[in-house]
C-alpha cells in the first residue's frame, strides 16, 4: 500500500472520529430532578472547553475533508493535531473538575448526578485522543513526505539528484557533440 493511500485511509478515519467526538459531545444531554420540581439539564453548553471541543473537532473534521480533497488533485496537517490536542486536554481537565469538583473554590462536582452524561462525554473524549494520535500519523506522514526531499548533508537545501542527472545527460550530449565535430 503506498504512503498516499495510507494517508488517505487516516485522515478518513480522523474525520470521522472527530466528528463522532464533536456529535457526542454537542448532542449529549441528560435532566435531573434536583428539587421537587426544579429540573437540571446538563449539556455541552455549561462547560466552555466542551463547547471549544466542538467547534475545534468540527472545524478540524471540515480541515481533513478539504485536505482529502486537495490530496485528489496534487498528491500537510500540521497545526490541526496541536489545536485538537489542546482542545482535547483543555475539556478533559474542564470534566476532571466536573467529576471531582473543586470544594475550596465551590465547584460542586457533577457527575455523581448526570452519570450518563458524563459517562458519553468521557467516550467522545477518548475518541478525540484516539482522532489525535491518527492525525500524528497523517502529520508524520508528511513530514516524511517533504524531508525526503531535502539533503541530508547540507541544510534547507534540496536534493540535487535530478539537477545532477540532467546536469550529466546535458555534459554527454556536449561531449558528443564536440567528439561528432
Amino acid at each position: 500500500m503506498d504512503i498516499v493511500r495510507v494517508e488517505f485511509l487516516l485522515r478518513l478515519l480522523a474525520i470521522l472520529l472527530l466528528v463522532l467526538t464533536a456529535c457526542l459531545v454537542g448532542f449529549d444531554s441528560q435532566t435531573k430532578v434536583v428539587f421537587l420540581t426544579v429540573q437540571i439539564k446538563a449539556n455541552f453548553k455549561y462547560l466552555g472547553a466542551l463547547s471549544v471541543l466542538v467547534w475545534i473537532d468540527a472545524a478540524a473534521a471540515i480541515y481533513n475533508v478539504l485536505q482529502l480533497l486537495r490530496c485528489f488533485f496534487i498528491a500537510t496537517s500540521k497545526v490541526v493535531v496541536y489545536i485538537v490536542f489542546a482542545a482535547n486536554s483543555a475539556a478533559i481537565e474542564a470534566s476532571a473538575i466536573a467529576l471531582i469538583g473543586i470544594k475550596s473554590l465551590q465547584w460542586m462536582k457533577i457527575c455523581n448526578r448526570f452519570t450518563r452524561f458524563c459517562i458519553q462525554i468521557g467516550a467522545a473524549l477518548i475518541l478525540g485522543y484516539i482522532a489525535v494520535l491518527i492525525l500524528f500519523l497523517v502529520s508524520s506522514i508528511s513530514a516524511f513526505q517533504l524531508f525526503r526531499l531535502y539533503s541530508p548533508k547540507h541544510f534547507l537545501k534540496l536534493k540535487t539528484k535530478l539537477i545532477d542527472d540532467s546536469y550529466v545527460v546535458h555534459q554527454n550530449v556536449l561531449q558528443n557533440d564536440l567528439q561528432n565535430n
